[in-house]
C-alpha cells in the first residue's frame, strides 16, 4: 500500500504546482484513505469467486448427483433440522479419533453443501494448523491465511477469506504450517476474529484436528458450538475414540459421521456412512446403503 500511497501523493503534488487544485492541509490524511480503500478493493477483487479446479476432490463440486453428494445433502438436511431445535448451534468442527479417517474430505464437502442446498453464508476454516490438507483438497496452493494474519499484527483477518466460485462459501486457509498453534487457538485475538465470523456467517465448519495425538481439538471445542466426528472403521479403536472424547472440555458432540473412504483417498469413494444421534440410535438399511439421522 505505500508503494500506491506514494504514486497518488507524487500525482496530487504535480497537479497542485501545475495549479489545477489548491493545497489541502488534509491532503495527506484524504491520499491515504485514499490509498487504503484502493488497497482495498484491488484486495477484495483478487479474492472475489475463486475458481476451484477441475482436480478438486470434493464431490459435492466434481459429482454433484452421484451418490456421495447426495450423502452429503442428507447430513446438511438433518443439521438444519438439528438447529432449529438448537438455535445457537452455528459452528462445527470435524475431528476424528486418529489420521486417514476422512475428516479433510467430509469438512470440505458439507462445506460446500451447506452453501449451495441451504443458501446459507458458510465459512470453512482450515483449522488443523499442524497439518493443513483442506487447502490441497480443493486443489487450491499457496494462499495467505491464518499462520500469515498471526504474523502481521495490524492485518485484518477478513484479508484472509476467498470466496470459493460463486458459492456463498468463504473459505480461511491455514497459510501453512504452525509449530504452536495453541498460541493462536488461546489468543484473545483469534476469540475475537472467530466472534466476528460468528456475526458475518450462518454456518461455520472447521476442519480441526484428530483428538489424538494433538490437544488442538480441545481448544477448538471452545470456540465452536458443537463437534461432528468422523470415524472410519478399522482405522481408530473404540479406547482411542472414548479416550479423544474424554479429553474435550466441551465436547457438544451433535454426531458422528461413519465413513469408509480416508483424506488420501480419491472423492468418489463416500459409498457408505451416516450420522448417530446423541442418544445412541442410529440405522443403516440391508440393502447397505445407509440412512443419515442427526
Amino acid at each position: 500500500m505505500s508503494r500506491l500511497y506514494e504514486a497518488l501523493q507524487k500525482s496530487e503534488k504535480e497537479r497542485r504546482e501545475a495549479g489545477i487544485i489548491a493545497p489541502d492541509p488534509a491532503t495527506s490524511v484524504k491520499l491515504e484513505e485514499r490509498a487504503k480503500t484502493q488497497a482495498r478493493t484491488a484486495h477484495e477483487s483478487r479474492l472475489a469467486n475463486l475458481e476451484i479446479p477441475v482436480e478438486s476432490r470434493m464431490v459435492a463440486l466434481t459429482e454433484p448427483f452421484g451418490l456421495g453428494a447426495e450423502k452429503f445433502r442428507i447430513l446438511v438436511t438433518r443439521l438444519e433440522n438439528l438447529r432449529e431445535k438448537q438455535k445457537d448451534l452455528k459452528s462445527l468442527q470435524v475431528t476424528s479419533g486418529v489420521i486417514g479417517e476422512g475428516k479433510t474430505l467430509v469438512a470440505g464437502n458439507l462445506a460446500v453443501t451447506l452453501a449451495k442446498c441451504s443458501r446459507s453464508k458458510v465459512l470453512l476454516i482450515e483449522g488443523d494448523l499442524h497439518n493443513p490438507k483442506l487447502a490441497a483438497a480443493f486443489g487450491l496452493n499457496q494462499l495467505q491465511g491464518i499462520r500469515d494474519w498471526w504474523s502481521a499484527t495490524k492485518h485484518d483477518i477478513n484479508h484472509s477469506l476467498y470466496q470459493l466460485q460463486d458459492l456463498s462459501l468463504w473459505f480461511l486457509p491455514a497459510g501453512g504450517t504452525y509449530e504452536q498453534p495453541s498460541d493462536i487457538l488461546q489468543s484473545p485475538r483469534f476469540a475475537e476474529a472467530f466472534a466476528q465470523f460468528s456475526r458475518q456467517f450462518d454456518w461455520i465448519i472447521v476442519d480441526s484436528t484428530p483428538m489424538v495425538p494433538t490437544v488442538d481439538v480441545n481448544l477448538w471445542s471452545r470456540l465452536v458450538d458443537g463437534t461432528l466426528l468422523v470415524v472410519r472403521e478399522g482405522v481408530a479403536s473404540v479406547k482411542a475414540l472414548k479416550k479423544g472424547l474424554a479429553s474435550l472440555d466441551h465436547a457438544k458432540l451433535v454426531g458422528v459421521v461413519f465413513n469408509e473412504t480416508s483424506d488420501s483417498d480419491h472423492g468418489a469413494a463416500y459409498d457408505k456412512y451416516y450420522v448417530r444421534s446423541k442418544n445412541g440410535d442410529n440405522s443403516e438399511s440391508e440393502n447397505g446403503n445407509p440412512e443419515v439421522s442427526a
